[in-house]
């Protein structure tokens, strides 16, 4: 039976997310450093959507592979995710204090640790990669490089320092342009979300059809994601968000509705929507993904 999107949605999260947390915090349960061990355990429990480990899960899935087969390509992801984070909100960065309601972590253990918490699980994530026994040697290589590209300077760390610059032109009165805008987006937000899809390509052994339609849906999806939270640092409230917000504009940073309009940034997140949902149709079994991308476009936080 076909469930509409938010119920599918619901009862995807409902199986994947149970298998998902049995597995993420199993290699933090031993260590000397046990106090970074807390940063960053506290950080990964903090809450959050798991949208990266869901869409690596479900793409797999998409292709008819258990959705075991990606679970260490799943935790891999989360741990780039949080140190992302974590690194995002040290006052050299965003300078934030709250995340998803509760203190950043730098806050909550001081900014060396915290930086130390971040380079842990940036590192841990490629441990738990090159140890995967499910995967043959050669997928674990490939998923590797992917994970790295996605999460190095040529994906969310480059994306990071183009938006830095960026907001040094604005400031200097020479805002990014809509093409800047969105070659930002793709790599600062994008990258590591086609990755998500590509990991779960890889887990799922998928042809090459296959694999390149769900890194293009990755990409689309990506992008979506993106201008969803721009409309949202700009419509919505730090209740609803567990974050600041309106930080986009305060910090003078350039935004998809300040340059296009909310009408015209929803219009824009309308259109990569349905670029990815067009990607994820030709798959053996789509409906769960085409519906998180649906629920995704319509997020209110």
């Amino acid at each position: 039976m076909t469930l509409p999107a938010p119920q599918q949605v619901r009862a995807d999260l409902d199986r994947l997310l149970p298998l998902f947390e049995s597995r993420y915090l199993q290699p933090f349960q031993q260590g000397e450093a046990a106090n970074l061990a807390l940063a960053m355990t506290y950080s990964l429990q903090a809450g959050g959507k798991r949208i990266r480990p869901v869409l690596c899960m479900l793409a797999a899935e998409s292709l008819g592979a258990p959705v075991e087969a990606a679970l260490s390509c799943a935790v891999a992801l989360e741990y780039i995710h949080t140190y992302s984070l974590i690194h995002d909100d040290l006052p050299a960065m965003d300078d934030d204090d709250l995340r998803r309601g509760k203190p950043t972590c730098h806050v909550a253990f001081g900014e060396g640790p915290a930086i130390l918490a971040g380079d842990g699980l940036l590192t841990e994530a490629f441990t738990v990669l090159a140890s995967d026994p499910a995967l043959p040697p050669s997928r674990r290589v490939d998923a590797i490089r992917v994970l790295g590209e996605a999460a190095g300077w040529r994906g969310m760390v480059g994306g990071q320092a183009l938006d830095l610059e960026g907001e040094a032109r604005t400031r200097g009165a020479d805002p990014v342009s809509l093409a800047e805008l969105q070659v930002i987006h793709r790599l600062k937000t994008g990258a590591l979300l086609r990755a998500s899809l590509e990991l779960g390509a890889i887990a799922g052994a998928a042809g090459a059809e296959d694999r390149a339609a769900l890194r293009e849906a990755g990409e689309a999806l990506g992008l979506a994601f993106q201008i969803q939270d721009d409309i949202l640092d700009a419509t919505s409230t730090q209740e609803a968000m567990g974050k600041r917000v309106g930080k986009d504009e305060g910090k003078g940073k350039i935004t998809y509705p300040l340059l296009l309009g909310l009408a015209g940034a929803r219009n824009a997140l309308r259109e990569a929507t349905e670029r990815a949902q067009c990607q994820l149709r030709s798959l053996p079994n789509p409906h769960s993904l085409m519906a998180l991308a649906t629920y995704l476009a319509g997020r209110s936080a």
